[in-house]
């Protein structure tokens, strides 16, 4: 069929207006590349980054957008769904898996929450821009017309060797000292920069997630107007539904523990198609009963890890899509979920290097995946403080007490 030049400008047009759908990520579409995953993982451990075609291929399925609102050609998806693909993408390597779902926070995160000119500006391209970086609010930002002045010095930019963005977090600041709310709590925003405007390290000597090369960076004194900011605590958007109620801290709690999922059963694949195969010091594990029953010890840990996650993101899910807001009781679920799988799977991990022998010590999966997990266990959700908190909630001990950025603090 021929067209007129005059229907050619208006195809044209139409498709300026309103860009051409993204790739939805899937299940699916997940396995579908676990090999390119796997086949780069040793590039990515060698090269402290992801390879290119790793890059291109989660671009392509879709996965940086799966928290992006519809409204904006992203999945907007929901979180069992969410889990279910990003464990499989861990498994698959655990330095892709973290760098996914580190960037879809940001990338998601910034499409809601931020505003319309920096929406307009980020995004609307022909695949969804790369943001990572981390939002604990090491920064300093100073009020000024139309915006701050941020300036400061972070550590673990996860993923940010890839990115078109920095998402970073910041302590605002007035007449010479931290502005406090109405309730007298210091306020911080995320700040969302061209990456171009930072300064970034070359120190990243690490234990584990080596691929996610997730180098510190710093930035001296740098206007950023406030539509590229948001407050740390937003949970609301006129562009997506229910599921940007959880918050950031939702987000990274869902994606951690996702992530730890993923590498706690890539590691019993792993030990299992040793024991089918190969000897140890122990013997042949085939044979060995201790082998069998501590085996069969880390796969209940592992699969009762996986069932509390589902369990309290399943509750989560079906709370905010009938447009209930989630109880402090479910936040700390939240926590407990992701603090529970991580330090699960560690021991999992810790059983598998064990049993390993020789074949762990040397460099390969079970060696890679020991690092990796136990490097995933220093990241700040993880922590005792926060498990403290969960105790102490769970226990009726936090009356006029509400979960903040990372642990309990006064009800407002």
């Amino acid at each position: 069929m021929k067209h007129t030049g005059e229907e050619i400008s208006a195809s044209t047009v139409s498709r300026a207006l309103k860009p051409a759908p993204l790739p939805r990520a899937t299940l699916a579409g997940a396995k579908k590349i676990d090999r390119v995953l796997r086949d780069n993982a040793v590039a990515h451990d060698r090269q402290q980054a992801l390879t290119d075609e790793v890059v291109d291929a989660l671009h392509e399925g879709g996965f940086f957008g799966i928290w992006v609102p519809e409204s904006m050609r992203g999945a907007e998806m929901k979180p069992v769904e969410s889990i279910e693909i990003i464990e499989q993408l861990s498994s698959s390597d655990a330095s892709s898996g973290w760098v996914m779902f580190a960037a879809a926070l940001a990338i998601g995160t910034g499409a809601a929450y931020l505003g319309d000119d920096a929406v307009a500006e980020i995004y609307g391209r022909d695949r969804f821009p790369v943001i990572a970086g981390q939002g604990i609010p090491n920064g300093r930002a100073e009020p000024t017309e139309g915006g701050y002045l941020l300036s400061g010095a972070w550590s673990y930019g996860s993923g940010i060797r890839h990115v078109d963005y920095v998402h970073t977090g910041g302590i605002i600041f007035e007449n010479g000292g931290p502005k406090l709310d109405s309730h007298g709590d210091i306020q911080a925003r995320i700040f969302v920069v061209p990456r171009e405007k930072f300064i970034y390290g070359d120190n990243w000597d690490v234990i584990g997630l080596r691929g996610t090369g997730s180098i510190d960076y710093s930035m001296k004194p740098t206007f950023v107007p406030t539509a590229f900011t948001h407050s740390t605590h937003t949970k609301t958007t006129d562009r997506g539904g229910p599921l940007y109620s959880i918050g950031i801290i939702g987000f990274a709690s869902l994606g951690h523990a996702a992530f730890a999922l993923g590498v706690g059963r890539r590691m019993l694949d792993e030990v299992a198609l040793v024991a089918q195969t190969k000897a140890s010091p122990m013997g042949a594990l085939k044979d060995s009963e201790a082998f069998h029953l501590d085996y069969a010890r880390a796969e209940a840990k592992a699969r009762a890890a996986r069932a509390l996650v589902f369990d309290v993101w399943g509750d989560i899910e079906r709370t905010i899509e009938r447009g209930d807001p989630t109880t402090i009781r479910q936040l700390t679920m939240a926590r407990l979920a992701l603090n529970h799988a991580t330090w699960s799977i560690q021991e999992v991990c810790a059983f598998g290097y064990r049993v390993g022998g020789g074949i762990a010590l040397r460099y390969g999966p079970i060696q890679r995946l020991f690092r990796d997990m136990n490097a995933a266990t220093q990241h700040a959700t993880s922590s005792i403080p926060i498990l403290r908190d969960c105790g102490r909630e769970l226990a009726g001990l936090a009356e006029g007490k509400e979960w903040g950025f990372i642990g309990l603090v006064d009800k407002h």
